[in-house]
């Protein structure tokens, strides 16, 4: 009987993902505080239309999940069909590179993230959110 040989494998090194730094985190949550309660509320969540058929926005909130800091908005479903009374969104993505700066995407209908900034500082961030339209909740 033949002897069976081990197949060989290529191992690619991992690229160390910088944890982000605590005075960063916060003043980005600082900073999306202000242009969520300012700006995007104020522009997005608009009281409902009397018997409003279709989902509208309720909140817009933001959160870290690891490198990644998101901007969220809730979604009431006024519908007698719906199944669940309430869903979150994520709509813009900022993933921490190292040594302060940020990439940009905004969450496709398809589900997948598109990059659109690189390098970006937070100030930079926050005014690409507020001023670009593919950040629109």
């Amino acid at each position: 009987m033949a002897k069976q040989r081990k197949a060989w494998m290529i191992r690619t090194a991992k690229s160390p993902k910088s944890s982000v730094p605590d005075s960063i985190k916060a003043e980005l949550g600082a900073k999306a505080i202000d242009l969520i309660e300012n700006v995007l509320k104020p522009k997005h969540v608009l009281p409902p239309k009397q018997d409003e058929p279709f989902n509208y926005i309720t909140d817009i909130g933001a959160k870290w999940n690891r490198n990644y800091f998101y901007f969220i908005s809730t979604y009431a479903c006024p519908g007698p069909n719906a199944l669940a009374p309430t869903f979150e969104s994520k709509f813009a993505r900022m993933e921490y590179l190292g040594n302060g700066k940020f990439a940009l995407s905004f969450l496709r209908h398809s589900g997948e993230w598109v990059g659109i900034y690189d390098a970006l500082s937070v100030d930079e961030s926050i005014k690409a959110i507020q001023n670009d339209a593919w950040f629109m909740p």
